[in-house]
């Protein structure tokens, strides 16, 4: 029952946060969705942590008065293909002269976060899509025909110039994600703690728990699908919450003792959070990953750097190392 009724609430959580975004025009700016948010949860404290951009979908399929013909060009080209005989030069043949272009929607993640509890992997994480969809590539050009669905609708080159904008940017709504709900599914696929159990576990056991919230310094990339046997496989990868690049790394091969240790805790100051070089060891690869056996060599010919539970997650990842 209490599955469920989370369940039911979540849903009503997802209804009017994608209300909010259907409702709020991108030109208002970003204060405008934040108060759209706030009225659609006002149970929750959301804030946004990190912009993700520089990504894709496929779009549909129009003419060139900009018609739209199809939302769903692989939908469209399947169907096509299928009404040729599945001969792609037929299809191409019978579409020729008629100026189709595909679309494709251009756009950037909004992760926006708030606090469930007081465990690390205790938040709600709200994505936000920002997409503008934009004219690509001329469909059955006279010059070029395609070998294949894949080379029609996603082809290497799909917008050799600067692509035409369709319509207005707007708002979508990709997920919400209780986060330790998440990592409890999988934790039930698989009992062996996975690599984010064992990252969000080393935050907590570590100095950064204690100093800073886990969903104020990364995101989580998550992805569910279903496996040849149709079974539901969940992944989560950390993101750091960074604009820009991470901090960077000063030291060398070589370094060692008290140079170490001053790299380190710049490192960690420019993060804003303690072992954050440890974290980005992991993920963003920005500290090699030999950093950690020289810190524990350091520890062990008596120049102590860090606390003991630091001490202890470094070393339990050099005993059992796992990374993303």
């Amino acid at each position: 029952m209490t599955a469920q009724i989370d369940q039911t609430r979540q849903a009503a959580l997802s209804e009017a946060i994608a209300a909010a975004c259907v409702r709020v025009p991108v030109a208002a700016g970003p204060a405008a969705l934040a108060r759209a948010l706030a009225d659609a949860a006002p149970a929750l404290n959301l804030r946004e942590v990190l912009v993700r951009g520089g990504w894709y979908r496929l779009g549909g399929v129009v003419d060139g008065n900009h018609n739209r013909l199809s939302a769903d060009i692989q939908g469209w080209a399947s169907a096509e293909l299928a009404a040729h005989g599945d001969d792609i030069q037929a299809m191409a043949d019978a579409h020729e002269g008629q100026d189709l272009h595909a679309t494709r929607l251009t756009g950037k993640t909004h992760y926006w976060i708030a606090a469930s509890g007081n465990g690390a992997a205790d938040f709600i994480q709200v994505e936000i899509e920002e997409l503008q969809e934009m004219i690509c590539q001329r469909l059955f050009a006279d010059d070029e025909r395609p070998a294949g669905i894949e080379e029609l609708v996603d082809p290497r080159e799909a917008c050799p110039g600067p692509p035409t904008p369709l319509g207005i940017p707007f708002y979508n709504l990709h997920r919400v994600t209780d986060a330790a709900d998440f990592l409890a599914r999988m934790r039930a696929q698989k009992p062996e703690a996975q690599p984010i159990h064992r990252f969000v576990g080393a935050w907590e056991a570590s100095s950064a728990g204690s100093a800073a919230q886990f969903s104020h310094h990364w995101v989580l990339a998550v992805r569910e699908h279903l496996d040849r046997f149709r079974q539901p496989i969940l992944v989560a990868t950390p993101v750091t919450a960074v604009v820009g690049a991470p901090p960077r790394f000063e030291g060398s091969f070589g370094t060692r003792g008290l140079a170490l240790s001053n790299c380190l805790q710049r490192f960690d100051r420019e993060a804003g959070y303690p072992m954050a070089w440890f974290f980005h060891m992991l993920t963003t690869k920005a500290v090699p990953h030999a950093v950690a056996a020289v810190v524990v060599e350091d520890m062990q010919g008596g120049f102590a750097y860090l606390p003991d539970r630091d001490l202890k997650v470094v070393k339990d990842w050099l005993f059992r190392p796992y990374g993303f």
